[in-house]
């Protein structure tokens, strides 16, 4: 390999390595797929603060479908939910469940910006064909400053052209008996 092609291929693993840094800067789901229809233990990571603030708060608006939300509590966290009206009611153990939690907060802790942590809740997933995607928005609160991660790629663009990409899951096929 000459000079020129071994600067090229350094280059290009640069390159590959700031676009993976990039990635991973932004707040995502560590499960990024599950079966329509299953029970989903989501898990919200944040991985830094914003423009250097430590993170104080973490909000998460459930997707139309995503029912029977139950969030994880954080020791040094406020938990907060919002309850709202479904798009479509569902079933639960013979009874008919037409609203709940629609969105999710944890407030009132410092998550430095230095660091890492996770946001868990379960939830059950609507029962949509595989490929779907669901978008959770997410809007992370640093002292004065805020980062929405709401943004939804429109038809023919992905999570990666928008600078700041609302967490999705894409649904599989449902597992038998579910």
């Amino acid at each position: 390999m000459n000079r020129i092609q071994a600067l090229a291929l350094g280059a290009g693993f640069l390159c590959l390595a700031a676009t993976a840094g990039t990635a991973s800067a932004h707040v995502t789901l560590e499960t990024r797929e599950a079966p329509a229809g299953s029970y989903y233990k989501a898990v919200v990571k944040v991985p830094h603060g914003c423009g250097g603030a430590a993170t104080t708060a973490v909000r998460v608006r459930l997707p139309a479908g995503v029912v029977a939300a139950k969030p994880m509590p954080k020791p040094g966290w406020t938990l907060t939910t919002k309850d709202g009206e479904y798009a479509q009611p569902y079933q639960s153990h013979g009874r008919t469940i037409t609203h709940g939690v629609t969105e999710i907060a944890w407030s009132g802790g410092s998550l430095p910006d230095a660091w890492y942590d996770e946001f868990v809740f379960q939830a059950v997933l609507p029962k949509q064909p595989a490929g779907t995607v669901l978008y959770f928005p997410v809007v992370q609160e640093c002292g004065s400053g805020v980062a929405r991660w709401i943004e939804i790629p429109e038809p023919g663009k992905t999570p990666a052209d928008l600078p700041e990409p609302a967490p999705g899951l894409t649904l599989t096929a449902p597992t038998s008996g579910h």
